[in-house]
């Protein structure tokens, strides 16, 4: 039998491979999936309620057919999103979901509002219309070689406000679109197209390139000793490619079902709304403050991974409810609910008001 083979380690020591493979392993944060499982598990401030995700599923089950649970809604229901699947719009939703962080408010009264088309839009819609106003005004923003030089003037230029709130961390919105054009541009050929092309049509392959390639990316922390996972951008920025490319030709991920809702602020908020988690009422209570969070807070994290074990257990029960009554949608999964829940959350916001988002500035969602 062979001995196996030997390396030295940047400590000077000398280590097998099999050992180096092994602290590699037990370095890598557990996936979103696992990770929402071990954080619901061990949540004191946060909690899934069978009954609220038995409900909600049942809602769902209703809607098991419409565009609003189908891959084609994210343009159909979608106007500001691109219509034509082809590169260019492939570099769009790259751009826009390295972007994707951080639209809420301080004050409701008071939001960064960008007018397209005659249409003023808020929150994430605001960026997209900023994108599109920029295409139109021929500023080549989804271009990597324009992107990965971009100056601060000419960002806040493209992300310009039409009211006079700001579109937040303007200064990190900088840094990850360069960092992100020169990834591309060094690895890639300047184009995301080339990145998705070598995922082999895998879902979780394309999730680790992505988080392997580009580190604004990593949304990772450490809960009760173990180190846990979101990858809120990162996965929906694959669900977005799916969505765009209608699952077909380098949109077919075999194992899309494998990605997890996007864990941000405001699905949390529509599922205790609808029943589904519950706060303590400590949490409840700095909610209601305003207390500011930071990124892997404790409470944060359990708001988070408890709202990704509470979708799967919907998708669980939908399935469950699909197959006794025997017309179970095999197409339905976590990222399509997600989509559902978010423009829940949107259209019933003033219903929710008494059960505020948690709020966080960071780069992760």
């Amino acid at each position: 039998m062979s001995s196996p083979v030997a390396v030295q380690s940047n400590t000077g020591i000398t280590v097998s491979v099999t050992d180096l493979i092994k602290e590699k392993e037990m370095d890598a944060p557990l996936l979103p999936k696992e990770a929402g499982k071990y954080i619901t598990k061990n949540s004191k401030d946060v909690f899934i309620l069978e009954e609220g995700v038995r409900k909600v599923a049942e809602m769902l089950f209703e809607k098991r057919n419409s565009k609003e649970l189908d891959a084609t809604g994210w343009k159909l229901l979608h106007d500001l999103n691109p219509q034509k699947m082809n590169e260019e719009s492939v570099n769009w939703v790259f751009v826009t979901d390295t972007l994707n962080f951080s639209f809420w408010s301080e004050n409701e009264d008071r939001k960064c509002m960008i007018k397209y088309k005659g249409k003023m839009h808020c929150g994430f819609w605001s960026l997209c219309a900023a994108i599109n106003r920029a295409l139109a005004e021929d500023i080549p923003i989804t271009s990597a070689s324009y992107f990965a030089n971009i100056t601060l003037d000419q960002l806040k230029h493209v992300l310009r406000s039409d009211t006079d709130v700001p579109m937040p961390l303007i200064e990190e919105r900088l840094k990850v679109l360069k960092e992100a054009g020169n990834i591309l541009l060094e690895k890639f050929d300047g184009s995301f197209l080339n990145c998705i092309k070598k995922s082999e049509n895998s879902a979780q392959k394309l999730l680790r390139l992505v988080v392997e390639n580009f580190p604004s990316y990593r949304d990772e922390t450490t809960f009760q000793g173990k180190k846990v996972a979101f990858y809120k951008r990162a996965q929906i920025l694959i669900a977005d490619i799916w969505g765009l490319l209608e699952g077909k030709g380098d949109g077919i991920f075999h194992d899309i079902t494998s990605l997890t809702m996007f864990a941000d602020y405001r699905i949390p908020q529509a599922l205790v709304y609808l029943g589904a988690m519950k706060y303590s009422e400590e949490l409840m209570e700095k909610l209601k403050q305003g207390v500011l969070f930071h990124s892997g807070d404790c409470q944060e994290v359990e708001i988070r991974g408890c709202s990704i074990w509470c979708v799967e257990l919907i998708l669980h029960r939908i399935l469950e409810l699909g197959a006794q009554k025997k017309c179970v949608n095999e197409d339905i999964n976590s990222v399509l609910i997600d989509y559902y829940l978010w423009d829940y959350a949107r259209d019933h916001r003033k219903d929710m008001v008494d059960i505020p988002i948690h709020r966080v500035r960071c780069i992760y969602y």
